[in-house]
């Protein structure tokens, strides 16, 4: 899930983790060992691993007990964790190839510090850190190039997964869909009546894969539905760098720039609609450029 997770929400993953019997391809226990390096291969590891095994995040966990699942507590900081003198997530970012989403949360448990790092699925193509790609073989962290019948079916996975129909955010409840999705948007632009109630509006997304059923009777919003109806793009990490953005230049050379704005909501939601209606013309003598997404939609 990229949208931001209220400390409850954490606090029931730990539980649930821990409920494991034992570590998964995509869950990985740690006391305090935070060595740079092991981070970032267990990255690449577990964002493949969860990928092959069709999960939406993997988790790597400080301050449980990696036998007994016990709370125990951790001495690792992430907010304060450095490489020489570059931050330690900005140092693992810049070393994974392709860049994916990656987070971590510090809380408390039992009354105790506990650290999880959520990771987003690879997608496209297996992630590297530092040129190398990396496998969970059972609980073990293995190189992905000494295990090629993994390596096949990841890529037979990334083939069978279009952009549209990956998550952008997972096990939502049914009202903050609807508060984070523009759906009236939806119904007036396919001049559609609003359906009356919740489950009748949820089931017309669904119906259009904006939407998918998750656990529990929550519900995944997917790329697609974020990226045409998200109210605002921020609230999906993984979506940012979509928004649409108009750049005013001078002249026609595009060196001068005379300003530029970027759209914050989905590309067929709010009253701009990029969408749904033709841009304002710019003035004479300038040109304006649409960066939009190369990805299909």
């Amino acid at each position: 899930m990229s949208i931001d997770r209220p400390e409850n929400d954490l606090l029931g993953i730990v539980a649930e983790l821990r409920k494991l019997p034992k570590e998964t391809e995509w869950a990985e226990f740690k006391h305090n060992n935070a060595e740079p390096d092991e981070i970032g291969e267990y990255l690449s590891a577990l964002a493949n691993a969860a990928a092959l095994t069709g999960k939406v995040h993997a988790w790597l966990v400080w301050g449980v007990n990696n036998d007994t699942h016990e709370i125990i507590g951790t001495t690792f900081n992430p907010a304060s964790a450095k490489v020489g003198n570059e931050e330690l997530e900005s140092w693992l970012l810049r070393l994974l190839s392709p860049k994916i989403n990656f987070r971590f949360y510090a809380i408390q448990a039992e009354d105790k510090p506990v650290v999880l790092l959520e990771i987003g699925a690879a997608f496209r193509h297996p992630v590297q850190f530092k040129g190398m790609e990396f496998i969970r073989v059972g609980s073990y962290k293995k190189k992905l190039k000494d295990f090629p019948e993994k390596e096949r079916e990841l890529w037979r996975v990334f083939d069978r997964t279009p952009f549209e129909k990956e998550v952008a955010a997972e096990n939502i409840a049914a009202e903050k869909v609807l508060r984070l999705l523009d759906y009236p948007a939806y119904f007036d632009l396919l001049s559609l009546p609003l359906p009356e109630g919740r489950d009748g509006i949820l089931s017309a997304l669904a119906a259009e894969d904006m939407i998918a059923p998750g656990k529990s009777g929550k519900w995944h919003i997917t790329n697609l539905g974020a990226v045409l109806f998200a109210k605002r793009l921020a609230d999906f990490r993984t979506l940012t760098r979509k928004a649409v953005r108009v750049v005013l230049y001078k002249g026609e050379s595009r060196v001068e720039t005379v300003r530029e704005q970027e759209g914050g909501q989905g590309y067929a939601a709010g009253p701009d609609r990029p969408l749904s209606r033709q841009p304002a013309p710019l003035p004479q003598r300038s040109s304006g450029l649409l960066h939009a997404p190369h990805r299909r939609l």
